[in-house]
């Protein structure tokens, strides 16, 4: 039965691919992707699988040897291979640099990564700044699964050269131009940068992952996508220094569900209106998860600042805080700096549903919109956050909300009270 799944979940993304159709690639049902990667994780692939183990191209599993050469050897042969191909990474500890795996490829897709291993960065700061560390790049269909780890090594200089204007960090893994994407299982550990960063891709499946940094490391977003559609994150955890999940310009249809948060900084849509010219954002639905000591719960921000786009479409259902800090916030005043203008970035239709929990601040709910661009068709619904802060701080303060530049649409429960 689950070889039959397999060849139903290839037959389907094959169908799409030839056809090519790039604005309608086939959708994945959720179930067979998963059992889908976990059968990659096990190898259990079929016999008309070519297997590429990377330590047949000469790496070593040592932790001490570096082997960024033998894995971009190993991806070539199997991205070049006419037919089903399996890259291998086993277990061991192997060191690499920065590695650009990219195609066009002409495997049958998908390509397979059975990854087991435990990756390490060759040098702590060699990947530091300009370069991320691992890139998948420029081609149809690809599916990682297995319990092995990407560590980052953040914690031992690139989280210490914390300057402003400094250049982005090296992300653990970045996913570059790619459509039909399924990850499971994996763990990524202590990015010198953001964990995930998804860009210019289509058709992604995220699930079973942990990602793990501290509350203090900087930058360490979780997953971070731009420009990105149809994305689907389940049943993981997430806990950083930065936003869990960041979803910025152009980031459309994507759903986050079940996922634990914390600590970082919540669910963050943006920042929004930083370049010229955005795509807008819609579609996104973050729903049934849990945010524990985080800064944030659901958020959206923007820049003040001339770029003019739009957000639309959101919903924050069925959250549960734990101690969080701002639950639920609109900041179209985000990084303000002298001389700046109104952020153009219109923010509509947007429901935050079934919110519950604790916050440690007196105001719980903030909506501080646009003054050129007022936030329109915002709906709170069943709210019910209670203080637990010091007693003792601000306690002349009533618990409430505050709003500027917006109507709000209130259903149900409203703790802290509405807006006047």
């Amino acid at each position: 039965m689950a070889s039959m799944r397999l060849l139903a979940i290839i037959a389907i993304l094959v169908q799409g691919l030839v056809n090519g159709d790039s604005h309608e690639l086939p959708s994945f049902d959720p179930e067979l992707a998963v059992a889908k990667v976990w059968e990659v994780a096990e190898g259990k692939v079929g016999p008309d699988v070519k297997v590429f183990n990377v330590v047949d191209f000469g790496a070593k599993p040592d932790g001490t040897t570096i082997s960024t050469i033998n894995f971009i050897r190993a991806f070539k042969e199997a991205c070049n291979h006419n037919g089903r191909a399996m890259l291998v990474i086993p277990e061991g500890n192997f060191l690499l640099g920065s590695m650009l795996l990219s195609g066009p490829c002409t495997f049958q897709p998908p390509l397979m990564v059975q990854f087991n291993g435990n990756l390490l960065p060759q040098g702590s700061t060699s990947t530091a700044e300009n370069a991320d560390w691992i890139t998948f790049m420029n081609f149809n269909g690809l599916f990682i699964s297995g319990k092995g780890t990407i560590n980052g090594l953040g914690e031992k200089e690139a989280w210490k050269a914390v300057c402003d204007g400094c250049r982005r960090k090296a992300a653990n893994l970045k996913l570059i131009k790619l459509n039909d994407v399924l990850i499971s299982g994996i763990t990524s550990v202590n990015a010198k940068g953001f964990h995930m960063m998804i860009s210019v891709c289509n058709n992604f499946v995220i699930t079973n992952v942990n990602i793990s940094a501290p509350d203090e490391s900087p930058n360490t977003d979780g997953i971070h996508m731009s420009k990105t559609n149809k994305v689907r994150i389940s049943n993981s955890t997430i806990g950083t220094g930065d936003d869990c999940v960041s979803m910025i310009h152009g980031t459309t249809n994507v759903t986050v569900e079940n996922v634990k948060c914390g600590p970082g900084h919540g669910f963050s849509i943006g920042s929004l209106g930083h370049y010229d010219a955005e795509f807008d954002v819609f579609g996104i639905t973050v729903r049934n998860c849990s945010l524990a000591y985080t800064e944030n719960g659901a958020r959206i921000k923007t820049y003040r600042n001339e770029s003019p786009s739009k957000a639309s479409g959101i919903i924050f259902q069925d959250l549960t805080m734990d101690h969080v800090k701002n639950p639920i916030l609109i900041d179209q005043e985000y990084a303000t700096i002298p001389g700046s203008v109104d952020s153009k970035v219109l923010i509509s239709d947007v429901e935050f549903s079934n919110i519950r929990g604790t916050t440690i601040s007196k105001i719980a709910v903030v909506l501080a919109c646009s003054q050129s661009f007022p936030c329109k068709g915002i709906t709170l619904k069943d709210i019910h956050l209670e203080y637990t802060g010091d007693p003792d701080h601000n306690e002349d303060t009533p618990f409430s909300s505050n709003c500027t530049n917006v109507k709000v649409n209130y259903i149900g429960e409203q703790l802290p009270p509405p807006c006047a």
